[in-house]
């Protein structure tokens, strides 16, 4: 599958007349692969960094608007129902009025949207324009991968967007390091106003650098009935994985959306075979690497979102660490993240996918099994073992996956590639939130009874028990005040060894996710069109 390349050399967007491709990099900054790196780098810092800088801030929203918890929930449900729903439709978007107009009008919307929340006077207001930064997101995330694509020619591709993902990986990361800081030394606004210089910087350095690339064949036309479908199909299905939790699995609720997200999923792919211009051509599944890498970016994202969920937890309720230090103890992952992409990209450039996928993967599975054999006492330098290990096998997968997805795509759809990895990652790691969630819920409710009498404690009602195992989940040990010393130390004890064994039940069963994402990676294999359309001459 091939597709040829024009490109508005104008940077503009409108008619300007159509050159090839390898002529307009050498035309001074504008269009050099690298400096087109470093611009929408900077901008997906920005979505990345507010995927987990937010959590931080949370309880200081929730004390100075006197929001409710249900309130707070929403502040990142919001932005992530939004994000998960417009994604494929953003990359769209991107693929038929360019992938740099796209990205800029996302970033200056994601800051501005991020300015006024951090204006706010209510939590109203805060979770109206938490849902415009998750919808400004979703353009640039996509976009951003559709300008590497256009850009770099195949033999970079795999290193550019092992860069990218050490940015993402990096930022992730580092979102509740500067959280803690900001909102311990500043105030809780200032985790929303960090993105408006980075925002004003990527817009500069987007108006100056970036250059429009556009595929001859790009879709003139919009299905806009496939949106809705997918759309409706997509919020149904992420609804009931968020609701699943608080509702229980078995509830009807969140079965009749996951009915209504199946029935819509099947209205769509019949839909798509009709329409002349399809939001996406079905035609793309047929490529066995591309279907095998969004199944391969959903279980890896399963697999790590989902454990690192409660690590979160253990390091602040069981091992008593604040929001920065807890940050700091994750260094070794981050770091390891940041060394281990550029590093996976050269080595996927020289040996193909399957083999760095499949090892990542493996050494993913080790690091949950790892993970799951943490104690009240495990050593920071234990810790530090297994958080590096697992950042060196998140890595090759995080660039192996993206290149293998957007690669096996034909040009003119690397919009809607892109949005397929990031919906892939997204839906993975809320998929990995809710069902390791009822893997910790369902053994801290079977051994929590057990464990509090064998301690000596004084029996407790139904409702005081579940009170106590949903405290026990997040880490926290429920001491009422007043408490003796001697009845809160035992009270502390078994709580922590009973969220110990909820933590290990989950990150057993994060490792045998990985284990199946093993065998899915030998079916990947190096993007048939990674090299169509990027021509630049600066490399």
């Amino acid at each position: 599958m091939t597709s040829q390349t024009t490109i508005d050399t104008t940077g503009s967007g409108g008619d300007a007349p159509a050159v090839p491709s390898g002529a307009t990099s050498a035309k001074g900054m504008r269009g050099h692969p690298w400096l087109t790196l470093i611009t929408v780098a900077v901008g997906v810092m920005m979505v990345a960094l507010d995927g987990t800088i937010v959590a931080i801030a949370n309880p200081a929203i929730g004390e100075d608007l006197k929001a409710s918890w249900s309130d707070l929930q929403w502040i990142t449900n919001a932005y992530f129902l939004a994000l998960a729903v417009s994604l494929i439709t953003a990359g769209k978007l991107g693929d038929r009025f360019g992938h740099r107009q796209t990205f800029l009008i996302g970033v200056a919307g994601f800051a501005a949207s991020s300015a006024a929340i951090g204006l706010s006077q209510g939590i109203t207001m805060v979770i109206v324009f938490r849902v415009l930064q998750g919808l400004f997101g979703a353009l640039l995330m996509p976009a951003a991968l559709g300008l590497l694509r256009a850009t770099f020619p195949a033999e970079k591709l795999n290193m550019a967007i092992g860069i990218w993902g050490m940015v993402i990986g990096a930022s992730t990361a580092g979102g509740p390091i500067l959280g803690g800081v900001l909102v311990e030394h500043v105030n809780w606004q200032s985790v929303f106003f960090v993105n408006v210089p980075v925002g004003v910087l990527a817009v500069a350095l987007g108006v100056w650098i970036l250059l429009d690339h556009r595929a001859e064949n790009a879709p003139r036309s919009f299905d806009l009935l496939g949106i809705a479908l997918l759309s409706a199909a997509v919020f149904c299905l992420v609804w009931a994985i968020i609701k699943a939790p608080e509702w229980g699995w078995g509830d009807t609720g969140v079965w009749a959306f996951i009915i209504a997200s199946l029935a819509s999923f099947g209205f769509f792919a019949y839909w798509e075979t009709k329409v002349k211009e399809p939001l996406i051509p079905l035609g793309l599944f047929r490529s066995v690497p591309l279907s095998a890498g969004v199944v391969l970016m959903v279980l890896m994202a399963i697999s790590f979102m989902g454990g690192l969920f409660f690590v979160t937890f253990y390091l602040q309720g069981v091992r008593g660490l604040g929001p920065v230090d807890a940050g700091l103890h994750l260094l070794p992952l981050t770091g390891m993240m940041i060394v281990g992409s550029p590093l996976a990209g050269a080595m996927i450039t020289k040996v193909g996918p399957r083999i760095p996928l499949a090892g990542g993967m493996a050494l993913t599975a080790l690091a949950m099994y790892g993970m799951s054999t943490l104690d009240t006492h495990t050593g920071s330098g234990v810790m530090s073992l297994w958080f590096a290990l697992l950042g060196l096998g998140l890595a090759p997968v995080m660039v192996g996956a993206t290149e293998v997805i957007v690669g096996n795509a034909p040009l003119e759809l690397s919009g809607v590639a892109g949005g397929l990895q990031q919906s892939a990652m997204q839906v993975g790691g809320s998929l990995g939130t809710a069902v390791l969630g009822a893997v910790m819920a369902s053994k801290v409710d079977n051994d929590l009874p057990g464990n509090w009498t064998d301690a000596g404690l004084p029996p407790l009602a139904p409702e005081q028990l579940e009170g106590a195992a949903t405290a026990v989940q997040k880490g926290g040990a429920p001491v009422p005040p007043g408490t003796p010393e001697a009845i809160a130390t035992k009270i502390t004890d078994v709580a922590h060894d009973t969220f110990i064994s909820g933590m290990s039940a989950a990150s057993l069963v994060a490792a045998g996710v990985a284990v199946v994402a093993v065998l899915v990676a030998f079916l990947t294999k190096r993007g048939e069109n990674a090299g169509v359309g990027a021509g630049a001459a600066h490399i």
